[in-house]
């Protein structure tokens, strides 16, 4: 019955942006409510389908199985998270650089709103699969423009860095915001370890500017 019903369906899309956008964001938002609620065991293609109000079929249409549906969900809050950065990073939050440091932890602890059994669920699908790296390639792309960005700009007041000290810096970052997330820490989104990461960026920043020498600008390669 469901596929005799799939072209009208596919008529019916034919505004495909808006259309297909609202479809993918409901299956997405339902990966996650599924996730939180009952983790990788109560996970699968039937249950996100029916969470989001469609037809297994047209779930398919847009994801190949489960573990593209849990990439979809890591890719959607890789995206909102680099909107939090990029705000940190510009200053809109706080101009000084601790400021815009600890507005970047802040986008970087709090991501998937707070629903810390999805985002391990999600975290451990993509290290088995192992495409973490393929994740982490566009936020430390974009950390490194964006940091070049700030700077070199005439009123900056964060280094340039380059693409080794962004790599170093990047992954300690994450690094220890990933192992809180998979070992359940109960710390994770305390003040005290947005305190502690925010101290060792700063002083990374801090040896990285005295190293520098005063009037000397370094630059990304």
């Amino acid at each position: 019955m469901a596929a005799g019903r799939q072209p009208t369906e596919n008529k019916r899309r034919i505004p495909r942006q808006a259309r297909a956008a609202e479809t993918v964001a409901a299956i997405l938002e339902a990966a996650a409510q599924i996730l939180e609620s009952g983790g990788l065991g109560a996970f699968t293609t039937n249950s996100v389908a029916a969470r989001a109000g469609v037809s297994i079929g047209t779930l398919y249409q847009y994801f190949t199985d489960k573990n593209a549906v849990l990439l979809g969900l890591a890719r959607r809050e890789l995206d909102a998270a680099l909107v939090q950065i990029k705000r940190a990073l510009q200053g809109e939050v706080d101009p000084t650089i601790e400021g815009r440091v600890r507005a970047m932890v802040r986008a970087s602890i709090h991501a998937f709103g707070g629903r810390q059994r999805a985002r391990k669920a999600v975290v451990q699908t993509i290290l088995a699969q192992g495409i973490g790296i393929e994740l982490m390639t566009p936020l430390a792309a974009f950390i490194a423009a964006a940091g070049a960005e700030v700077g070199s700009s005439p009123q900056a007041t964060l280094p340039a860095l380059t693409r080794e000290q962004l790599f170093v810096l990047s992954r300690a970052v994450l690094g220890a915001v990933r192992a809180a997330v998979l070992e359940e820490q109960p710390f994770l989104r305390s003040r005290s370890f947005e305190d502690e990461l925010v101290r060792m960026i700063v002083a990374y920043l801090g040896a990285i500017t005295a190293a520098a020498g005063p009037g000397r600008r370094r630059t990304t390669a």
